[in-house]
């Protein structure tokens, strides 16, 4: 059907962003690069990933995932904090939340941000998607900058030495805790713990970002830009290296991929940068024995339109708009069933139409994987009692071993 109209009843109806307004008579687009069947699962995926294909039997393939939001920014806020608007805690603050540290010396949910070199994306990373919300801010995500030095003054200036910093802290803290004493304000104790953290983190983050140390088929397994502190690959094995070191929750994000008439430029770069080093982690983690126990969850906030923006006969300008309706996330680890796609959309890739997967169905199996009820893991706000799916959810029992 490459070059016909979308048919009219698979469309109508249906809200896209304002870049397609009403899709009556886009033309649909095949695609760019051919599907293959992998691996001895037969999972489809595309030329784009010929790493991901190679690691295809570790995979659950989620292909009728769905969502409401038809723009980057409330639809990040939703797969990530079960809300549209901004102000709710994120996914990793619910974990640290419910769960708690298994690690003393670095924080337990970090976040970790990279984009394709000579993008022309606008995409921003806004800090809400790594917010705590109305939980005490002990629990928002700490983001690491993608450069040498990831966190900004751990070193002590010149002339200042570690014991006399922690004699600094030391009396900082005791004026906290008088002033603590008196409001009862939990910020207050927000702040006491992460002075405390960052001096721990001192020593921590420069053994953790010291990738020296890796072997060498380890570094090459994430490929060449692994060297680069703030590549996704660098961010890759820094993510093994904190689970390692008892890590809650590693959140990484690659912006740019928002191809609405660079299909058959930047995507090939979007892809190169992202499929080998996933792939490595994964099999890192396996290597390590560390798969079992961890979650890998690989995807983004919606899909894109099996219709093209743009002119048909102008390939260089090929693109696609945003498409909630119907769209794959995989997970790997954390007890989830191997070498299976669940669902499906409909012949064009418009709609989930076999075992479709709402966002909020997504949030509820993935914590309870991490051993936590999603309807139980709640707090208090405003007079409501808010969890992170809402008052929707169930969990994708099937894809569970």
């Amino acid at each position: 059907m490459h070059g016909e109209p979308v048919p009219e009843e698979a469309v109508k109806g249906q809200r896209f962003s304002t870049m397609t307004g009403n899709a009556t008579g886009k033309l649909m687009l095949a695609p760019v690069e051919p599907f293959k069947q992998r691996g001895e699962c037969g999972a489809w995926v595309s030329d784009f990933l010929p790493h991901i294909s190679e690691i295809v039997d570790d995979v659950c393939f989620i292909k009728g995932m769905h969502t409401e939001a038809v723009n980057h920014a409330p639809a990040i806020s939703f797969l990530l904090s079960g809300s549209q608007i901004p102000g709710r805690p994120t996914l990793g603050s619910w974990m640290t939340y419910g769960l708690g540290s298994e690690t003393e010396v670095l924080p337990a949910f970090v976040v970790m941000t990279s984009i394709s070199k000579g993008t022309s994306c606008g995409q921003i990373f806004y800090d809400f998607y790594w917010s705590s919300g109305f939980l005490p801010s002990k629990y928002q995500g700490v983001k690491f900058r993608g450069s040498a030095d990831p966190v900004l003054y751990l070193n002590n200036p010149n002339g200042i030495s570690r014991e006399m910093r922690r004699e600094w802290l030391d009396g900082v803290s005791a004026l906290n805790e008088l002033k603590l004493k008196d409001y009862g304000d939990p910020e207050i104790a927000t702040r006491i713990s992460q002075y405390e953290m960052a001096f721990k983190m001192q020593a921590s983050v420069p053994e953790l970002t010291d990738i020296d140390g890796e072997p060498k088929h380890i570094l090459d397994m994430y490929g060449p830009s692994v060297h680069e502190p703030g590549s996704f690959a660098y961010n890759c094995l820094l993510a093994r290296r904190l689970v390692e070191r008892g890590v809650r929750t590693v959140q990484l994000m690659h912006a740019g991929w928002d191809q609405h008439n660079s299909l058959t430029t930047e995507l090939y770069n979007q892809c190169r940068d992202t499929d080998q080093p996933s792939a490595a982690l994964v099999r890192d983690l396996a290597q390590r024995g560390l798969l079992e126990d961890t979650l890998v969850i690989w995807g983004g906030e919606f899909g894109r339109t099996p219709f093209i923006q743009g002119d048909i006969k102008d390939r260089v300008r090929w693109g696609r708009d945003h498409h909630p309706y119907a769209f794959t996330v995989w997970m790997a680890g954390g007890g989830i069933k191997p070498g299976i796609t669940y669902g499906a959309s409909d012949e064009l890739g418009i709609h989930a139409v076999e075992n479709p997967v709402h966002v909020h169905d997504l949030q509820a199996t993935i914590l309870n994987q991490m051993g936590i009820d999603h309807e139980r893991l709640t707090f208090k706000f405003q007079g409501r009692q808010f969890r992170l799916t809402d008052i929707h959810g169930k969990v994708v029992h099937d894809i569970i071993t």
